[in-house]
């Protein structure tokens, strides 16, 4: 569980958990369920929104079941393609809670399928929830965090989001594009106090392969060995939430051997595209090597 590398860490940008007010997107199940009960465990207020709202009452109820009043915790459906539900939506969360604090962008989906095999429309879905759902409910919420003189912004990006991996070329376009969104947000927002982090996960146990779109864009129904042996979800909410706490501006979280291609990539370029050719070589052979 210890980040790769030398994460960039700004004390301006910790976080404090205890009464703020905690939106996570995609908190029906796997990071953003896990992160969702650990920002309660810390003391937040916490909004949950996903398009599953009996998924977001399971996790609320496991939230009260853990300790935090029902009161604390507010069901939200949103899907994050809709983007004309989303002023009202930021509304309610104003109208519930007085101010948004931290806005977790985690909402998204995944792709398990080779670029020559994959229809356009694939693609479209991918950029439509992954990068311009993030960025519409990111400039809704801004807004909202210039007038009361602070906030936080924070995307699940992926180590997809910095070196292209196989069977993901639609992903890994997303998630670059969300590292560089956030990165350049955060060069704009900082004389604002609005502070930005990137979250980059590996491998984590969660549904994600299983939810990832095939070739024809429906999901794959399938995990894949990589996924399975991940780091287990709560784990993983423990260090993004610890990462926050602390102030690190960009948070790799993840165990095993893809995290080092977050090294390999940024020293060793070249020798990063050898090892991911010889990792499609292997997928093809059928012996997998995925990240999430």
């Amino acid at each position: 569980m210890t980040p790769i590398g030398k994460p960039s860490t700004n004390p301006a940008a910790a976080f404090d958990f205890r009464d703020a007010v905690v939106w996570i997107t995609g908190a029906s199940s796997g990071i953003g369920a896990a992160l969702a009960k650990e920002a309660c465990r810390r003391g937040a207020r916490t909004v949950l929104s996903a398009r599953r709202e009996g998924a977001l009452n399971e996790v609320k109820r496991d939230c009260i079941d853990g300790g935090t009043p029902a009161e604390r915790v507010l069901v939200l459906p949103l899907d994050v393609a809709e983007h004309a539900a989303m002023p009202g939506a930021v509304a309610r969360v104003v109208d519930a809670f007085g101010r948004i604090d931290l806005l977790v962008n985690n909402a998204g989906l995944s792709q398990r399928s080779l670029c020559l095999e994959t229809d356009l429309s694939v693609y479209r879905k991918l950029l439509d929830v992954d990068v311009l759902g993030q960025i519409a409910l990111t400039k809704t919420v801004l807004p909202v965090m210039v007038g009361q003189g602070r906030g936080h912004l924070a995307v699940t990006a992926s180590v997809a989001g910095k070196v292209g991996v196989p069977l993901r070329t639609g992903y890994c376009a997303a998630k670059h594009a969300m590292m560089g969104f956030f990165d350049a947000l955060r060069t704009e927002v900082a004389h604002l106090n609005i502070r930005v982090t990137t979250i980059v996960p590996g491998s984590i146990k969660t549904e994600i392969a299983h939810n990832a779109l095939s070739a024809s864009g429906a999901p794959t129904g399938a995990s894949d060995p990589f996924i399975e042996a991940g780091m287990e979800v709560g784990a993983c909410a423990r260090v993004i939430a610890d990462g926050l706490a602390a102030g690190m501006e960009e948070i790799p979280v993840g165990e095993g051997r893809e995290m080092a291609l977050l090294d390999l990539k940024r020293t060793d370029p070249v020798g990063a595209f050898r090892t991911l050719e010889k990792v499609t070589a292997d997928l093809l052979a059928g012996r997998p090597f995925l990240v999430g």
